[in-house]
């Protein structure tokens, strides 16, 4: 499938919740966070509908999200679901890590192909202070059961944000020097709490790509399994790699092969975009699959040249990015 723009729409993220069980300062506010009610989001049947009717117009990777999505009951069942459906050859899962070890197996036999997870600091105090309740140990206990059950490639999203955890750089580069880990430096992003955002507190990529290369010789890398935006690197003798995710500085618009599907049912072709199609309206009025398939076709010719968060997230636009889908 096709944009206006040329670009092949094969991947669609699905966020399952807006709940989240952290408060991460540059996405959640603290308190007074107004969830959705359990009637408004989509039911596990209906995400695995949608997603039935996608992968017949070409969506073959399915990325399930939040908030945080592991909140959700019987995670698993709908990944079973989905795994059943012809034409999607990977699902993913992006987490805070502090569920993930209990669930681990069971999502793996329903079909769980690989994990991210978000994690921006490894000295404790600092973890907790960005997440506002945090457990580093449950995290990393993650990480490494990941790891074990062969989820590969595991990755580790850092959301670089200078004078809080630029110090820590090298000390992400060395979990993929010693283990089969990919750790993507992300820049910092005008979304969610906009108190937290500054721009002097964002670092671009060919800023902390110099800062490590002053220490370690890095080689381009192309064969990361769903690497989307990143631009890869292999570390001379490491295990893992280093990837680059730069949409402040060096956006990859042109290149986004995504859709995004919010737990409400919202289908996005941008997460900056705060164009809609409502899809959950449709299913609840019996719409068949064809009404729906040229709802998805819809929303993906809408899908916009490139994004703007350059100018900042925006007053207007309400919705924070837990509410969207990370």
């Amino acid at each position: 499938m096709l944009d206006k723009h040329e670009r092949n729409i094969n991947y669609m993220r699905i966020s399952l919740t807006d709940r989240c069980n952290l408060r991460c300062r540059y996405c959640m506010p603290e308190t007074g966070v107004d969830n959705l009610s359990h009637y408004s989001i989509l039911s596990l049947e209906e995400m695995a509908k949608l997603v039935r009717i996608a992968s017949e117009l070409g969506i073959q990777k399915i990325r399930l999200t939040g908030g945080e999505p592991l909140v959700r009951r019987n995670v698993p069942q709908l990944i079973s679901y989905i795994a059943q459906i012809p034409g999607i050859d990977d699902i993913a899962l992006t987490t805070n890590g502090t569920l993930f070890a209990a669930l681990a197996e069971e999502l793996k036999t329903a079909g769980l192909n690989r994990v991210n997870f978000s994690l921006d600091s490894l000295v404790p105090e600092k973890f907790k202070y960005i997440t506002r309740r945090g457990d580093l140990s449950k995290v990393k206990e993650a990480i490494f059961e990941a790891l074990e059950l062969d989820m590969h490639p595991v990755k580790i999203n850092m959301v670089v944000i200078r004078g809080f955890n630029d110090d820590e750089i090298i000390d992400f580069v060395e979990l993929a020097r010693k283990y089969p880990l990919h750790v993507r430096f992300i820049e910092f992003m005008p979304v969610g709490d906009l108190l937290f955002w500054k721009q002097d507190r964002m670092m671009p990529s060919q800023d902390i790509k110099a800062y490590i290369e002053e220490s370690y010789a890095l080689t381009p890398q192309k064969n990361i399994l769903g690497n989307g935006p990143a631009r890869y690197y292999s570390l001379e003798g490491g295990e893992g790699s280093l990837g680059f995710i730069s949409p402040m500085s060096n956006h990859f618009c042109g290149e986004c092969n995504r859709i995004r599907l919010t737990a409400e049912g919202g289908l996005r072709g941008c997460l900056y975009d705060k164009r809609e199609v409502n899809l959950k309206t449709a299913l609840k009025n019996g719409s068949s699959d064809e009404e729906i398939k040229e709802l998805f076709i819809r929303a993906i010719k809408a899908k916009p040249t490139r994004h703007h968060m350059n100018n900042g997230w925006g007053e207007e636009n309400k919705r924070k990015m837990y509410q969207i889908g990370g």
